[in-house]
């Protein structure tokens, strides 16, 4: 996968991960507690989709315009296109926000964000559009040691893994960071991001990620198409370790009509674990 997410951002993926992490994010915050958030893989935080690569690839144009054109909107997914309607006051979809955007956007009072991106570029870039917000920290760190090394022992947490896979080991390191999390702060969320290409690959990440200790896992499926070109990325997937409560309705919206609107032929599920 390319890492330039330039390339991918506001594609049917971001979709699903973005509207879902608008919908955990509302329930983390709804309490009194502070919520620490920690991102392993940033990105820019914001992207223009006039640019050379969103053009290029045409991602931006095949789901969130489309979303954005929607008469059938779920009620989880209304927030998403709320967001990007801020950021493009004169219409159109211009610009789209990234997940640093939307949880920076999300924070109380007292929380905190850290955001990790090991890109010198594009951290350089983070780090400009997140500049000024209160209770945000942005890093040019490996996101996977920062989770282990500075995630509290106690307290309301959500670690969000959200990788390039263009490292052999990221499924790897995820899976020990799913570990580390869950011995180092029993109560954390994580959310997890992952392409679908092929069943063997995801089915063997689920089983090693079950082995890691986190606990039963809540599985979000978003098969675009039937998975019958393993170098394609058919689908996507959130996995989630300890989600927020009463959070299942709104990924099944989410996934369903991602899939239903933008897919062909496609299938969409949310199951647990164990």
């Amino acid at each position: 996968m390319n890492y330039r997410h330039a390339f991918h951002a506001g594609n049917f993926a971001d979709l699903v991960k973005h509207a879902a992490l608008i919908a955990a994010m509302a329930r983390l915050t709804a309490g009194r507690s502070p919520l620490t958030v920690i991102d392993t893989h940033a990105g820019r935080g914001l992207y223009d989709l006039s640019g050379e690569e969103s053009r290029r690839s045409g991602e931006a144009e095949a789901g969130i315009a489309r979303l954005m054109q929607a008469e059938d909107l779920p009620a989880a997914m209304t927030p998403l296109r709320d967001a990007v309607v801020k950021l493009n006051p004169g219409g159109g979809v211009r610009f789209y926000p990234g997940s640093p955007r939307l949880i920076a956007d999300a924070l109380r009072p007292g929380d905190h964000y850290i955001a990790c991106e090991l890109r010198p570029e594009e951290h350089q870039a983070l780090a400009a559009n997140l500049r000024g917000r209160p209770g945000v920290e942005t890093l040019c760190v490996d996101g996977y040691q920062l989770a282990e090394q500075r995630l509290a022992p106690t307290g309301r947490a959500l670690v969000l893994i959200d990788p390039p896979f263009e490292r052999s080991d990221d499924y790897v390191r995820i899976t020990e960071t799913l570990a580390a999390v869950a011995r180092r702060n029993p109560a954390a969320c994580v959310m997890i991001w992952l392409p679908i290409k092929d069943l063997e690959t995801f089915d063997g990440f689920l089983r090693e990620a079950e082995d890691a200790g986190a606990g039963p896992l809540t599985v979000v499926e978003a098969r675009m198409r039937p998975l019958s070109d393993p170098m394609r990325m058919n689908g996507c997937a959130l996995v989630l370790a300890r989600p927020p409560a009463n959070l299942q309705a709104e990924l099944e919206d989410i996934c369903s009509w991602t899939v239903r609107s933008l897919g062909q032929d496609g299938v969409s599920r949310v199951w647990r674990t164990g």
